[in-house]
């Protein structure tokens, strides 16, 4: 637009701007409060215009992305949409013009159109910001749906970038407000390091309340064990110095904010989150009892249900290797052969796949685990669909009371540990008589 057109334009809003004024002091009223009258009617018609503008701009622009998006391939502008790229650009256009009538609005009070300019710059700085961060949060939302992308600390060089623009930021409003240069800051630099070493506490609280937040870190509710402190409970209150924690024992814990960030510790939101919690337990299983299967034995336990089919196909598989190698079954140990510790392990698994507690969905597993002194773990490796903490441990509970009164039926035998009871009657450590 040519500058006369431009010059033409603003004498065309002045003059609608001071209409009303020029109309009071005609009517006879007082210059000074026909300027003020003026003055508030114009700024609250004008800010309900751009208001209704900023709505209907916002649903056009965020329509039109939508629009625009589902015609592209690229899934970069969905994340675009998603991080409220488009909602945040549409603030610009009504905050622009305002702040090019603002001049013409308050031509009358220069102190305060330096307090609305002032004002309208620091939330241009905070949008602009928001902007950026935006952007980045779409990057790196869609940087992560890349597979050569996905093993990279994204979130990390999004936050450096972000804490850069957050200081730029700052920096700017800090100028906006105070008309300090880079020189007159860095004449601070005494007073900072000494209020630095002050409130050095305070200071890591904040930083780390800002880490915590920005990282989901902790949330209130969350139940979190952290032994350094004694702390397993629920989280109740998060604040700039401490974090407060409601023990199972109704006591309360307060860890220092810092230490969320400095030391390790368990939140447990992951797995209320989950589909299952974990169980994982095991059996110790004495090694004198476990032996090779008989035909009778494997009659027997072929009254179980749940393992039979397994007997009858595992009988065949190995009765045609054995025929294919020729083995001398008068003895047990040649070629191959059941164990009681390998249908028992099968029938554990069985059992947990019957189990209507038992998350199928999630991973599954009865395995062995090394031989110990204590004799060979059997562990039950599983999830069950109940989360809390009672009804889990009632279902665990019930898990191992039917795995251990099963032990005996396959002629097993459960480790312990002897107690006084099973010396009674032995004749070891009792002198002979004379």
């Amino acid at each position: 637009m040519p500058k006369k057109n431009i010059y033409m334009f603003r004498d065309t809003l002045t003059y609608y701007i001071k209409w009303l004024q020029n109309l009071f002091v005609d009517q006879g009223m007082n210059p000074d409060l026909a300027i003020i009258l003026n003055t508030v009617i114009v700024c609250v018609l004008a800010g309900g215009i751009l208001a209704v503008f900023d709505i209907i701009l916002r649903k056009f622009i965020v329509q039109g992305f939508k629009i625009y998006s589902d015609k592209t391939k690229s899934t970069f502008d969905d994340y675009l949409i998603k991080s409220n790229f488009p909602r945040f650009i549409a603030h610009f256009v009504p905050l622009l013009m305002f702040w090019y009538l603002a001049p013409l609005i308050f031509s009358e009070y220069p102190i305060l159109l330096k307090i609305v300019l002032a004002t309208l710059n620091v939330y241009l700085v905070i949008l602009g910001v928001l902007v950026f961060r935006s952007f980045l949060r779409t990057t790196k939302s869609y940087l992560e749906s890349k597979e050569q992308y996905r093993d990279k600390p994204l979130q990390s060089y999004m936050q450096v970038l972000m804490i850069f623009a957050w200081g730029f930021g700052i920096f700017l409003i800090i100028n906006i407000l105070t008309d300090f240069s880079i020189e007159s800051i860095t004449t601070l630099g005494a007073a900072s390091a000494l209020i630095l070493l002050i409130f050095k506490d305070t200071i890591l609280g904040f930083v780390a309340s800002v880490q915590v937040s920005v990282n989901d870190i902790v949330r209130i509710g969350d139940w979190i064990t952290f032994s350094k402190f004694g702390a397993d409970g629920n989280v109740t209150e998060i604040n700039l110095a401490t974090v407060l924690v409601q023990n199972f024992d109704n006591t309360f814990t307060t860890i220092p904010t810092y230490s969320l960030i400095a030391d390790s510790f368990q939140n447990w939101r992951g797995m209320q989150e989950s589909g299952g919690r974990r169980i994982k337990r095991s059996l110790f299983i004495k090694q004198a009892s476990i032996k090779f299967m008989s035909d009778d034995n494997l009659k027997e336990l072929q009254k179980i249900q749940l393992i039979a089919p397994y007997i009858a196909y595992r009988e065949k598989d190995i009765g045609s290797s054995n025929k294919t190698r020729v083995s001398d079954k008068s003895v047990l140990v040649n070629g191959r052969n059941q164990t009681n510790l390998g249908i028992f392990r099968n029938y554990a698994e069985a059992y947990l796949n019957e189990n209507e507690h038992i998350n199928k969905d999630l991973f599954l597993m009865v395995r062995h685990l090394e031989p110990t002194d204590k004799g060979i773990p059997i562990q039950i490796f599983c999830f069950s669909h109940e989360k809390e903490w009672v009804k889990y441990e009632r279902i665990q509970a019930n898990i191992f009371d039917h795995l251990i009164a099963a032990v005996p039926y396959f002629d097993l035998e459960i480790f312990e540990l002897p107690s006084g009871g099973d010396f009674k009657g032995s004749t070891i450590g009792v002198p002979p008589v004379a």
